[in-house]
């Protein structure tokens, strides 16, 4: 069978030069003189490695290289098709009334567990058991956030049609389904993952729900032990970045295997430590020689940002899905086991020196962060990134903002809206906004600079 596969893709090889690859044609020059159904199936399998797909006559041709078109509106609930799948799972290992006993029992603590270690800086251990918890409650938000994360470079033509993705610590498939269902179809994805753990179980029962032209393949080994082979157009850590003993140097390590046109993708939980921790591997690959695409975008040449780097985004929660209303309905329906939340800090390291905001600054108008200390109780003219939602608890909506040279926090504090500086509150994160006549405070509760915007202040969106 070896000799007839390779028979076939030695001939698709040939023919895709020339013609459409057409299975009727071609069965009577492959070793054995295989049926035509026998040859469409192992060109369905190859086209990842053919660099084809299939037509709607049933020829194939190949998929030229060029920047891909994904449209994305957002993320509003897990799919339902992949929710079936979790609960086959866990009818499997338990039986039908999973929610329910002893084993919901198990599960619940399991997830309690489990948070308690993370927040804990403890390392947590997967077993069968552990995996299909982590499933149950962090499978749903793990799909959305790669999507916010990778349309970004999307919509910034940074992917082609034909990609291959590193996703290193794949845990249960969540980045991966969320890769797979925010490509079109047509796009070529080689997906290898990296997953040591007992969570690769239940990573290769989500593998076979992807279409033909998204192959994924995994490997049992750590992050540390692994040895990637070729260059890759995207290296993502999702969530895992926090869980290794020196992130700094693994990242490094990794860096070296994404193609010059590449970008090595950070993903971490909103909570403090791990965004934080997430910014100083940025830095320190940044240190390295590479450049920082997203994004704390460095807007003023030769100059880097020391600050904390305390940044997350937020997006609108998701339906809660059926299995996690189960497992919390069998508790008394208390929202412990609802994991809707969609907040995640990011971080896009490249080769070349694209980055997410690209504006050139006028340097004898604008201030810069770095030199705030001497603007203090002025009204100054700006250009930062806004860098999170409201902050604020009840009171004047507060923003974080920065223009990547800052040694400390700044933020912006809107005391009176007006028509002039309504773009504060309605950028997006990581928009680029002009501040004009903004009074320039220090905070020393917090000990970090305000940017008063009132009815004197302009604020727009940068060009």
């Amino acid at each position: 069978m070896t000799d007839k596969r390779q028979s076939v893709r030695d001939n698709a090889r040939y023919l895709r030069e020339v013609r459409p690859i057409d299975p009727e044609e071609i069965w009577e020059y492959v070793d054995g003189q295989p049926h035509p159904a026998v040859i469409r199936q192992i060109l369905r399998e190859s086209t990842v490695e053919l660099g084809i797909r299939e037509r709607d006559d049933g020829t194939f041709v190949p998929v030229e290289e060029q920047p891909i078109s994904a449209t994305f509106a957002g993320v509003d609930s897990f799919p339902f098709e992949y929710g079936t799948v979790l609960e086959e799972l866990l009818v499997e290992a338990y039986g039908r009334g999973w929610p329910d006993g002893e084993s919901g029992d198990s599960l619940r603590e399991t997830i309690r567990g489990m948070k308690a270690e993370y927040f804990a800086g403890s390392p947590v251990e997967y077993d069968r058991e552990t995996a299909l918890a982590y499933a149950l409650y962090h499978l749903p938000d793990n799909y959305a956030v790669v999507q916010y994360v990778l349309s970004r470079l999307a919509e910034a033509d940074l992917f082609s049609t034909r990609l291959r993705i590193l996703d290193v610590g794949a845990g249960v498939g969540g980045p991966m389904l969320g890769v797979h269902d925010l490509l079109p179809e047509d796009a070529l994805v080689e997906y290898q993952a990296v997953e040591p753990s007992a969570a690769a179980d239940v990573f290769e029962r989500f593998a076979e729900e992807t279409h033909t032209g998204f192959e994924p393949t995994l490997h049992r080994e750590t992050a540390e032990e692994f040895s990637p082979e070729g260059e890759f157009d995207i290296l993502l850590f999702a969530n895992v970045l926090s869980e290794l003993s020196d992130p700094d140097a693994v990242a490094g390590r990794y860096m070296e295997s994404v193609a010059p046109d590449g970008s090595l993708v950070g993903i971490a939980p909103a909570d403090r430590e791990t965004a934080i921790g997430l910014r100083q591997t940025e830095r320190a690959l940044e240190r390295d020689g590479y450049s920082v695409w997203g994004p704390q975008v460095r807007l003023w040449e030769n100059a880097r940002p020391t600050d904390r780097g305390w940044s997350f985004d937020v997006r609108p929660d998701l339906d809660v899905p059926a299995f996690q209303q189960a497992l919390d309905a069998a508790a008394g329906r208390e929202g412990e086991f609802v994991n809707a939340d969609v907040q995640y800090a990011f971080s896009v390291v490249r080769h070349d020196d694209e980055r997410m905001v690209d504006i050139a600054l006028d340097t004898g108008r604008f201030a810069r962060f770095s030199d705030s200390e001497s603007h203090v109780s002025n009204r100054v003219d700006c250009v930062a990134l806004k860098l999170s939602h409201d902050l604020s608890d009840g009171g004047n909506p507060l923003y974080k903002v920065s223009d990547g040279s800052e040694s400390t926090d700044h933020y912006a504090v809107l005391t009176r809206e007006s028509m002039l500086n309504t773009d504060l509150s309605r950028a997006d994160y990581g928009d680029p906004l002009v501040f004009e006549n903004a009074l320039l405070l220090w905070n020393d509760d917090e000990e970090s600079y305000n940017l008063v915007v009132d009815d004197e202040t302009v604020v727009d969106r940068a060009g």
